[in-house]
């Protein structure tokens, strides 16, 4: 079929999967590949097969996204999986070049939460076709009618176009595995939602007689094949052994031959021949290609625009670690190490900028936000590194003589008893209510414009806040006017002042200075942070002294108190307590948090100086 001059695949569609976390994507995927046939009856199909990071399995959330492909009455429909986190907008920006089409997920009780706002925002933007799909409508809190209402808001809300609010809507239960046009009707498989893409979702279009454009969107890389362009054929057809050109910011820089060419099947790849326009294709054999490339024809290059995503918000300063226990947890501790560790992320992570400073040390290191830099550092922490990371810091801008901070849409579910104690807690960090409203299961809604860093450190005194009975989420919404100074922590540090191991005794002894991040037998070392003070300043403090032994007590007396457990941080806990004077210390086997000076005296100082 041709459509003003343009060949339209009908064997073909190629779709974008938008949710939050939690609402049921990766279940409704596993539910459609088991449906496509992608496993045979006999066979058990692995759960969550779109999470396929060890990091995504534990979080729940997807952080790369992936494409997949499924028959379906002998259509090929490929599967691209989003982000769901606006913190990784660098790679949904790119994703969505390579589709015709958006599925919003959306659960039946908790309706659009943030993430997707963002995501779908930059959907609509490219002019996608919308599906919508209400998801868990097995749960007995589901509201299917006023979800629905609520999404239609948000594509208003978005600036949708009129074609695009007439998005048609299917009911499913991923979970059970069925699917309906209609509400309050189970349906017995999930074929109403096979049939809704097949016939909402274009087809892709592309002369494949036309010169090649092929734009590179992602990379990935395997040990025997080496760097692995991914993309979308634009026109033309791409063939394994060809020669192509290699075109960067609209010039040709090299013309290198194609090993392979691969086509999503299933969950995996299959290698082909050759690909046609609307194909999502990964290639092998183009050693210097990068993400934004276009791939074109030798005899008549046709370049693409570059990629543009949106600039990183939140910088932080990576910096060799220099504990007294370097090197005893990891492989990787040097500069060169981590340097080189680093500028390897750049070619696949668009959306980070790495700067190298005065000290071949440390490196500055700007990303979308909290998230996208912590997945960065716990990623390179599993593989052996060791490194420092400073307090974040937001990228402030200049705009017609005005300071500019970056914003973000906060969204808070409450018990109705903690409203007040929320909203008192973020309106001290200059968040502005924005709505009010009802949330799941008998909580309330609460949505704030805040500044980002208002949000920074405020996870854990909001959970506090709300007896570990909230929820909160949030998504980058753009610069606005610069809110002035804004207070620090309100509660110091217990710092160590000796080398050694915790002990029960000391800690009994010191138990109404504050919450300790240690138990006893873990190793410490002077300059540590080992806990949060009660008051605002700092305390020093000897956390590996013993009782002495008498001719009635041993030594071993200590290990009957009862102590308090400690506040155990994690990466992400680490970088909101710190304060501008601390570290957290990351290394395959700990996170710590310490002091940038760890002498007493030069910390001492640098106070005075």
């Amino acid at each position: 079929m041709e459509v003003e001059g343009i060949s339209l695949r009908q064997d073909l569609r190629n779709i974008a999967i938008i949710a939050h976390v939690d609402h049921g994507k990766t279940t409704l995927v596993d539910a459609l590949f088991r449906e496509g046939g992608v496993f045979r009856e006999n066979q058990r199909a692995p759960e969550r097969l779109m999470d396929s990071g060890e990091l995504e399995r534990e979080r729940g959330i997807t952080i790369l996204a992936k494409n997949a492909a499924v028959q379906y009455d002998g259509v090929k429909i490929n599967l691209i999986d989003t982000p769901g986190h606006a913190d990784f907008g660098g790679e949904v920006e790119r994703i969505l070049t390579m589709v015709e089409g958006a599925l919003l997920l959306v659960d039946s009780a908790e309706g659009p939460m943030p993430q997707t706002r963002y995501v779908l925002r930059k959907a609509l933007e490219a002019g996608l076709s919308p599906l919508v799909v209400i998801n868990k409508m097995d749960r007995p809190d589901a509201r299917p009618a006023a979800v629905v209402d609520q999404v239609l808001e948000l594509f208003m809300d978005l600036g949708a176009q009129e074609e695009q609010l007439d998005f048609p809507v299917i009911y499913t239960s991923a979970r059970e595995g069925w699917a309906s046009r209609e509400q309050g009707i189970r349906g017995s498989d999930l074929d109403p939602l096979f049939q809704a893409i097949l016939r909402h979702i274009p087809s892709p279009g592309g002369d494949p007689a036309a010169p090649l454009q092929l734009q590179v969107t992602t990379l990935d890389y395997d040990d025997y094949q080496g760097r692995i362009a991914i993309g979308r054929i634009a026109q033309g057809k791409i063939r394994a052994g060809e020669t192509v050109a290699l075109a960067r910011d609209g010039e040709v820089v090299e013309r290198p031959r194609v090993a392979r060419v691969f086509l999503a099947k299933g969950v995996g790849r299959e290698a082909v021949e050759e690909a046609l326009a609307g194909d999502v294709v990964a290639v092998t054999g183009l050693a210097g290609i990068n993400i934004g490339d276009t791939i074109t024809s030798p005899d008549d290059p046709v370049p693409l625009p570059g990629i543009r995503v949106d600039e990183p918000t939140l910088v932080m300063t990576f910096r060799t670690n220099d504990s007294p226990l370097v090197g005893q947890e990891g492989k990787y501790v040097t500069s060169r190490h981590l340097r080189e560790r680093l500028f390897r992320e750049l070619e696949r992570n668009v959306a980070l900028r790495v700067e190298e400073t005065d000290s071949p040390d440390a490196f500055r290191v700007a990303g979308r936000g909290e998230l996208h830099l912590s997945i960065l550092i716990e990623t390179i922490r599993r593989e052996g590194y060791e490194l420092g990371i400073s307090k974040p810091e937001v990228i402030l801008r200049e705009e017609g003589g005005t300071r500019l901070e970056p914003y973000e849409e906060l969204l808070v579910e409450v018990l109705p008893d903690y409203v007040g104690s929320a909203m008192e807690l973020i309106g001290g960090r200059r968040g502005e209510l924005q709505s009010m409203g009802e949330g799941s299961a008998g909580s309330s809604r609460l949505e704030f414009r805040i500044t980002s860093r208002g949000l920074l450190g405020l996870r854990a005194d909001f959970m506090a806040a709300t007896r570990g009975y909230g929820t909160m989420h949030h998504v980058y919404a753009g610069y606005g006017p610069w809110q002035g100074e804004m207070g620090s922590r309100t509660r110091g540090s217990i710092v160590a002042t000796e080398a050694g191991e915790a002990t029960g005794y000391a800690l009994h002894n010191l138990e109404d200075r504050g919450v300790f991040f240690v138990a006893p037998g873990t190793r410490v070392y002077p300059g540590m942070v080992i806990g949060e003070y009660t008051r605002e300043s700092d305390i020093e403090v000897n956390v590996c002294k013993k009782k002495h032994a008498t001719n009635v007590r041993s030594a071993t007396a200590e290990e009957t108190f009862k102590l308090a457990s400690p506040r155990l941080l994690t990466l992400e806990g680490a970088l909101e307590f710190i304060a501008a004077d601390e570290l957290v210390e990351v290394t395959p086997a700990n996170i710590r948090v310490r002091k940038l000076y760890l002498d007493q005296q030069d910390r001492r100082a640098k106070r005075r100086g």
